[in-house]
């Protein structure tokens, strides 16, 4: 059974599209299929995978009602992995969905189709309606912290949103999990900010937390995820490591 999760965390910056190609990419190797939709208009997911974003079928078509999920789905270059492209025309989805009736519900439904072991939905960084169909259509959230000062702002909204998608719409939506990113060792601040999620969230903070990289934060240009682009990197050990607690959790 598919289990379709939205990375999420309305501050850009988090790692959040890091996460959705590594984790993408870990889970493939486990042997499971993955398909990414890049809801977000920026389309990182899918350049970080060395892909173009100019193409004709991708998430605001699917969102449209102009394609279906079968052609807008495109391989990418990692085994196990696929995508559903965010182009240029993706940024005007929120104005035009506005006036659709269950404007709310198109991405659940269109994804009902999916075949894939796992559907990672890489959103913006919004809590607009982008976000609110990402939820909608989703099994679990997936929240991506930086270990960094004001982790904390901006989550107890985010999880208000979800509260409340979960409560009208989507009973089955879920918390998966707070994943710490950007996470240094050597400070004391990385250690604060999780003691503090520990405090506030408990169960919900993952064990796995993933560190500053420079070979991390390399790969996009690469159009790789880590996995390809240095494999015993310590960003790469980390993703490798989430995919396994991820999977265990779902």
């Amino acid at each position: 059974m598919t289990k379709i999760i939205s990375v999420l965390n309305q501050k850009g910056g988090v790692g959040k599209t890091t996460t959705t190609i590594n984790l993408a990419a870990y889970l493939a190797k486990m042997g499971k299929t993955v398909l990414i939709v890049d809801a977000d208009p920026q389309g990182n997911a899918t350049s970080g995978l060395g892909l173009d974003k100019k193409v004709e079928q991708g998430t605001y078509q699917l969102l449209l009602g102009q394609t279906t999920l079968a052609d807008a789905v495109r391989q990418t270059n990692v085994t196990g992995v696929s995508i559903v492209s965010a182009n240029t025309d993706l940024a005007v989805a929120e104005t035009e969905l506005a006036a659709v009736q269950g404007r709310e519900r198109r991405l659940g439904l269109a994804l009902q189709h999916a075949t894939h072991d796992y559907v990672l939905i890489d959103c913006p960084p919004a809590l607009g309606l982008l976000t609110i169909n990402a939820l909608v259509g989703s099994d679990l959230l997936l929240v991506p912290v930086q270990a960094e000062y004001y982790a904390m702002e901006g989550l107890g909204q985010l999880l208000e949103v979800f509260r409340r998608v979960k409560q009208s719409i989507n009973p089955r939506l879920s918390l998966l999990g707070i994943v710490v990113t950007m996470y240094d060792s050597r400070t004391s601040l990385g250690d604060q900010v999780v003691e503090q999620l520990q405090k506030h969230f408990g169960e919900f903070v993952l064990e796995t937390k993933i560190p500053r990289n420079v070979r991390l934060a390399e790969a996009p240009s690469h159009g790789k995820p880590i996995s390809d682009h240095d494999k015993w990197s310590k960003g790469a050990r980390a993703y490798k490591q989430l995919a396994k607690e991820v999977a265990e959790r779902a």
